[in-house]
């Protein structure tokens, strides 16, 4: 199983960015000075990449080798285009599917999505460059390999992707308790994108701004949410049977 890449040295880092490689996280050495590692800080900064400064012990552990100050974190995958992804799935399906991750940060929730997503034909799953959860071995594990049979976009923000979809004829509904919408009286049986939000904060107030509808599971014990992957299955399995239904 191909797990989490991991690249070091000041250079090498320097030429995957230039290269537009996928990468999750770049860490530096805290308080290094000199002229390759400040062009790198630079370039890092230009393109908006994670990044955090850390103890070089930290690196040490990271990798045995000669890190030079840097290591960068590389996704064992290659990311789709999402005008590409949704024009493709659009001209071969009347009614897509796709999952919108705001934020979402737990790898093995993250892993787990993925799973269910691809067991219930989902074309797609969207996340942001920043913030959201990486694809590492845990990911991979938990999804049970399925994160390679399923198209993932990275986009620069959640919203820009929102509006993507609203153009294209794709309706927006968030999964969200601050609704009075159950999932039972949405209708998930045209094409639609379903916006899943972050373990501890939800969907943010900015992207529920824009949403089509809102849509909530009935809950009926004590405790007040459910765990961000179960409420996930929940989602699509009702659009399984929605579709299916209406197919009769």
């Amino acid at each position: 199983m191909q797990k989490e890449i991991k690249l070091y040295g000041l250079r090498a880092i320097l030429e995957a960015i230039e290269a537009n490689k996928s990468i999750d996280k770049i860490f530096l050495q805290k308080g290094l000075k000199g002229e390759l590692f400040g062009k790198l800080e630079n370039k890092i900064r230009k393109k908006d990449l994670n990044f955090s400064y850390v103890p070089v012990e930290k690196l040490n552990r990271l990798t045995p080798n000669n890190h030079q100050g840097a290591v960068a974190k590389m996704s064992p995958i290659s990311f789709y285009d999402l005008d590409n992804l949704v024009t493709a799935v659009k001209e071969t399906k009347q009614h897509p599917l796709f999952l919108v991750l705001d934020q979402l940060s737990d790898v093995r929730n993250f892993g787990a999505i993925i799973r269910t997503a691809e067991c219930t034909e989902v074309d797609g799953i969207i996340i942001q460059k920043k913030g959201s959860a990486p694809i590492n071995g845990d990911t991979i594990k938990t999804s049970a390999g399925a994160v390679f049979n399923i198209p993932i976009c990275k986009v620069d923000h959640i919203k820009d992707a929102l509006y993507y979809f609203q153009a294209s004829d794709i309706k927006i509904i968030a999964a969200t308790e601050k609704t009075e919408n159950s999932i039972y009286i949405t209708d998930f049986t045209k094409g639609c994108a379903i916006v899943m939000g972050s373990e501890g904060k939800g969907i943010s107030s900015s992207v529920l701004k824009i949403v089509d509808a809102k849509a909530k599971l009935p809950m009926f014990g004590n405790i007040a949410s459910l765990n961000v992957s179960v409420a996930c299955g929940v989602f699509l399995y009702e659009v399984v049977r929605q579709r299916q239904s209406s197919d009769l």
